[in-house]
């Protein structure tokens, strides 16, 4: 075994590691050799680090970004930039410390340990003829009590102060903090040689996080597309652990590369938006951005799928985000896209892992896409949409109200296009932690064509007056048809509802919303009424509508059209 060492930063722990048969030695290693010096992301990217080592640093400038320089033009300037970034964070952590304060690396149940450990860890691997052996070890005390009290909530202590706090997802691989926990982890057990952390992650951490990802055959993450975009952290991780042990994490199993097909079927034809699937709390309305960007580049480069890479290429020259809009996003497309292929030739997509389903017309910007979602529900920020349909063509056709809501975080049913029941008057919820079932009948990746019926019965409560219900959904050409089947307890009221961008309007058992017809099949009974959604509340619903159908019967059968010219 070779074991390699780093300079100063970790030359005990190196001599630790060479004893201990059941560890690797290791130190914290990106390998930027794929880094193509002469390419206008590089000049963007160095023009942008320049301009904070001369003094005057960009929004959310990180010590991480001038690290990266420091690797890439071997030169000490951007290091020197570095440790004193990292220095002011020790610094007003160890003075609110003394006052029996708890540091930022705290805040929001420790959101952020992840990037502002991983700066100092990377800063203490890349600079460390740079620090002074006090500085050394108050870097290291200070990293070793945010790691600590991340995994130990009940015991967290900053100095002399107990500090517990609520231990949120230190246990759930599925969630966003935990990418966040595991970076801080690996990146100080890696800069520090720690064999406790090194340990720590193969035995508790990593084996969990790899369990989880190995049930979501398919793609995408159960938080849905908003909080899902915090993949691109999980498969960065993937990258540093792989470049500085050798083992990959990122292809023990499907899931990073299917991630690439997830997102380019989940991507609107006009390839500005996606599927708003869950909360989507940084903007409500689902427009591709950077992170989107970054999680495919940090998929395609640790994917040994040259299939999902060539997917991840034509992607990313095709979308509205031909490079990243944000300085604090620019190292991220030194990472290579690849050269521009053809469009995929499948239009259907089933991610059955999160229970998704997509198809499409085509891949031209005037197709028509069709979203369905039936599968597991166990995640907090995602939403009662089980049985839920999207509609797109060339704009919003049929799509959740969340997205034109003030928060972006209106997780409920009656803003979802599902079947509404209530009883007493209140809505009745579908349930967290449930699983729901879809069966594909027809999958035609060539047409698009798509048929599945969905058993939405586990997503409510027994006895709580959904007895079941089923959808079936027929997606084919440029209609969707979708017909319920349902068994409710007495006095339980069921409505079928489409939330529309425009105001429908109604013609006895049709109704015409912008582009699309809406026709009722079935109840031969049916009352079509509307809702504008402002007047519910203006300033959380800024516009949007929905057509609530109701009628006799156990079910209904509704054909939705795009009848554009």
């Amino acid at each position: 075994m070779t074991t390699r060492c780093f300079p100063r930063a970790i030359l005990a722990a190196c001599a630790l590691l060479g004893s201990a048969a059941s560890l690797r030695a290791e130190g914290l290693v990106l390998d930027y050799a794929y880094v193509e010096q002469k390419s206008a992301a590089y000049k963007r990217f160095k023009d942008w680090v320049d301009q904070a080592v001369s003094g005057s640093p960009g929004y959310e400038f990180s010590p991480v970004d001038a690290v990266a320089m420091a690797r890439i033009a071997n030169l000490g300037r951007y290091c020197d930039t570095a440790v004193g970034m990292v220095q002011k964070q020790v610094d007003e952590a160890r003075a609110r410390i003394a006052q029996g304060q708890r540091p930022a690396v705290a805040g929001d149940s420790y959101l952020e340990v992840g990037p502002m450990i991983g700066a100092l860890a990377q800063t203490f691997a890349t600079c460390a003829d740079r620090l002074g052996d006090d500085q050394r070890a108050q870097w290291s005390a200070y990293a070793e009590q945010a790691i600590g009290n991340v995994w130990n909530p009940k015991s967290a202590r900053w100095g002399e102060t107990a500090a517990e706090w609520t231990g949120w997802s230190i246990e759930n691989p599925g969630n966003n903090y935990y990418y966040s926990f595991v970076e801080a982890t690996m990146s100080w057990a890696l800069a520090s040689g720690s064999p406790r952390w090194l340990e720590f992650l193969r035995k508790e951490k990593l084996p969990p996080l790899k369990a989880y990802y190995a049930e979501l055959p398919g793609g995408g993450s159960l938080e849905g597309t908003g909080y899902g975009a915090a993949h691109m952290r999980l498969f960065s991780l993937y990258r540093l652990w792989k470049d500085s042990t050798g083992e990959d994490l990122g292809n023990a199993s499907p899931h990073l590369s299917d991630s690439i097909r997830f997102w380019v079927h989940a991507t609107m034809p006009t390839l500005d938006r996606f599927a708003p699937i869950g909360d989507q709390s940084r903007v409500s309305q689902p427009e591709l951005y950077d992170y989107h960007r970054r999680l495919v580049l940090e998929a395609r480069s640790v994917s040994n799928d040259d299939a999902a890479r060539a997917l991840a290429s034509w992607w990313l020259g095709a979308i509205s985000i031909k490079q990243m809009t944000h300085g604090f996003n620019y190292r991220y497309d030194l990472l290579p896209a690849g050269e521009v292929r053809e469009p995929p030739a499948e239009r259907a997509y089933h991610a059955r892992g999160v229970g998704r389903l997509f198809a499409r017309t085509g891949w031209d910007r005037d197709a028509m896409w069709f979203g369905f979602g039936a599968g597991p529900y166990l995640e907090s920020h995602a939403h009662q949409d089980q049985g839920a349909f999207t509609l797109f063509a060339r704009d919003w056709l049929a799509v959740t109200e969340n997205i034109w809501s003030h928060s972006g975080i209106q997780q409920g049913t009656d803003v979802h296009n599902v079947v509404r029941f209530e009883r007493d008057g209140n809505i009745i919820r579908q349930r967290e932690g449930t699983v729901s079932k879809l069966a594909i009948a027809r999958l035609d990746a060539t047409t698009g064509e798509v048929e599945a019926t969905a058993d939405l019965t586990p997503a409510y409560a027994q006895g709580g007056g959904v007895e079941s219900w089923k959808r079936t959904v027929r997606f084919r050409g440029r209609e969707l048809r979708v017909e319920d089947r349902y068994a409710t307890a007495p006095g339980t009221r069921a409505v079928f509802q489409v939330n529309v961008p425009v105001k429908p309007v109604v013609d006895g058992r049709e109704a015409r919303a912008g582009a699309l017809r809406i026709r009722v099949v079935e109840p031969a009974d049916a009352t079509l009424t509307t809702l504008e959604w402002s007047t519910r509340d203006a300033a959380e619903f800024r516009s949007g509508w929905r057509l609530d159908v109701e009628g006799g019967g156990n079910g209904f059968v509704v054909e939705l059209t795009d009848q554009a010219p």
